[in-house]
């Protein structure tokens, strides 16, 4: 029976959890340094990192790293195939809101009115070389990763785990999850505990050998400006906070940072039109409403442990 390694850190401003089932001795402590790499090329906290020199071009075209181009690659097609809920361009709004640093530095209570709200300009005219891998973002536009990053990053870090010799993987980066394989003490599958940012355990758990599930809520990440609070989702439409009366939602799809886009996409476009962008993608999960009813999308009971 295969033996399992954990190993727990901090990154890309959250806690991280990897478990190698059966990998090579260090595997799981070895997937920090690739996380923390990845952190290097996609933060926009950091000067130096590519995201950051792709963001102060003024409108000239950059040369990335193949890992970057297809990050940017699949948010400009996430936001095309999320009807623009999903949008890696409301950098400005998030930061006239308030959080221009590192969360762990944004003032919980800002006494300063935050300027006026405008939408977020989208990503149509974002051109893509993938010959050179370069990408050119018009003047004005600025792009903020956050928001498929994390998941990102756990699908790569378990994949390559994977090709590397682990029978199983799960890679856990501040909840946007992603597993694959045989669980430990060789269970064929993983048991996810659903997260509830409410702090509940009402939602249960999760089955699966293969998938991704990502949660997004306005219960993390916000803070109060000028006495009223804000949170880190932003509704494109408008660039403030999206306010559609949910609280939190939560995705299941084939990959993490698929999870994650579908979980932003759905809680900024509201309860209705939400699970069935969920649903029409070929998704599923659970939708929260600020009341705390709960909307359990079709073929999620799939995934529930039989009793």
């Amino acid at each position: 029976m295969a033996s399992a390694q954990v190993h727990r850190f901090h990154a890309m401003g959250t806690d991280v959890e990897v478990i190698v089932v059966g990998g090579a001795d260090g595997a799981a402590i070895g997937a920090q340094a690739r996380v923390d790499e990845l952190e290097r090329r996609w933060s926009r906290f950091l000067p130096d990192s590519e995201l950051s020199r792709l963001n102060a071009a003024g409108g000239k075209p950059v040369m990335v790293s193949r890992l970057t181009f297809e990050l940017v690659r699949r948010a400009v097609d996430a936001w095309r195939e999320t009807e623009g809920r999903f949008d890696p361009t409301v950098l400005a709004a998030l930061e006239a809101a308030g959080y221009d640093r590192t969360f762990e530095d944004v003032p919980r209570e800002i006494p300063v009115e935050p300027g006026p709200a405008s939408p977020a300009p989208g990503c149509a005219a974002i051109e893509l070389d993938p010959l050179v891998r370069a990408v050119r973002l018009p003047r004005g536009v600025r792009l903020d990763l956050g928001g498929i990053g994390k998941g990102f990053a756990a699908d790569l870090v378990a994949n390559e785990l994977r090709e590397n010799g682990a029978a199983g993987v799960c890679v856990n980066l501040g909840g946007d999850l992603r597993v694959t394989g045989e669980g430990p003490d060789g269970a064929p599958a993983w048991v996810v505990a659903v997260e509830d940012p409410s702090g509940s355990e009402r939602f249960g758990n999760l089955v699966l050998v293969e998938g991704g599930v990502a949660t997004s809520t306005r219960l993390r990440r916000s803070w109060r400006r000028a006495g009223r609070e804000l949170h880190h989702l932003v509704d494109p439409a408008s660039g403030a906070p999206a306010a559609r009366g949910l609280a939190s939602v939560t995705v299941l799809a084939a990959e993490a940072w698929w999870a994650e886009v579908l979980a932003k996409a759905a809680f900024v476009a509201g309860p209705a039109d939400g699970a069935r962008l969920v649903r029409e993608r070929g998704a599923t999960g659970l939708l929260v409403h600020d009341d705390g009813r709960v909307d359990e999308l079709d073929g999620l009971t799939a995934f529930r442990p039989v009793s």
